[in-house]
């Protein structure tokens, strides 16, 4: 018996901590059938599972809405951030100028601060800075915080994707005769467009997911994390297990999607 353990020690280990992992997943797609009346804090044993929140996914008060809000700012964040990292993550890999390890050092600054730091210096520079000239604490100051931690990701991410690729494409292709511009675009390009994919995809779950930052600038918008917390008080609708649950499985098949697109690829 403990031999088969040990032989199976890995794959015990990664199912235990797959089972952890939904096990929230789980959670939320369970309780968006519950027949609750005040509270879908707590399953209703009287009710039997219904359907009817699926079928009405907007019921609750404001729960598209801030979905909305929240899908707005990702992509306007995730746009900007993915542009800016990759120009950076380029300059910091393929140039060399003063300052570059001070950059490298730099970039990891907003990853390594904790949120509630990030989110309370941000609120004073608002208030403080910008205020001045009439940017009040809404949706530009949630977009213009979520670039600024999203940036780092994008780096990071595209910075690994460049330093991995072989150099001798881009020489064999500058033999051949290629200018700058067609050296970039016919090989350079479709090699990291990848990491800067999975780069703008992290990005965006970031944006979407973030509560600590969003709460400290966000003034009177809500956000979809920042609905589920404030109904948290009086009890969380369904409505928000069921567009929880949606976008798990919507992000789900993007990943096996590309997973599968990076398979057909190859062959």
């Amino acid at each position: 018996m403990i031999r088969w353990i040990g032989n199976r020690f890995a794959m015990i280990t990664a199912l235990l901590v797959l089972f952890y992992l939904f096990l929230p997943v789980a959670y939320t797609f369970a309780f968006s059938f519950n027949n609750y009346k005040k509270s879908n804090i707590s399953w209703n044993p009287e009710g039997s599972p219904t359907l009817k929140h699926w079928k009405d996914p907007c019921g609750a008060p404001g729960v598209c809405e801030s979905l909305v809000t929240s899908i707005q700012i990702g992509v306007i964040a995730t746009v900007i951030a993915t542009v800016l990292g990759t120009m950076l993550a380029f300059a910091m890999v393929r140039h060399r100028f003063r300052g570059r390890g001070t950059s490298n050092v730099l970039v990891f600054v907003p990853m390594a601060t904790p949120e509630i730091v990030l989110g309370a210096s941000l609120l004073t520079i608002f208030v403080q800075g910008f205020s001045n000239v009439g940017l009040q604490l809404g949706f530009w100051t949630i977009v213009i915080a979520h670039i600024m931690f999203c940036v780092s990701f994008v780096v990071v991410t595209v910075k690994a994707r460049l330093q991995s690729l072989d150099p001798r494409l881009e020489e064999a292709a500058q033999d051949l005769y290629a200018g700058p511009g067609s050296t970039f675009w016919k090989i350079t390009f479709p090699l990291v467009l990848p990491g800067i994919v999975g780069a703008a995809l992290l990005a965006f779950s970031l944006s979407f997911d973030d509560f600590i930052i969003t709460n400290f600038v966000s003034g009177n918008e809500t956000t979809f994390p920042k609905f589920v917390y404030i109904s948290y008080l009086r009890g969380i609708p369904a409505q928000a297990n069921v567009i929880g649950f949606s976008m798990f499985v919507i992000a789900l098949a993007l990943v096996i999607g590309g997973q599968l697109f990076g398979n057909a690829r190859k062959k």
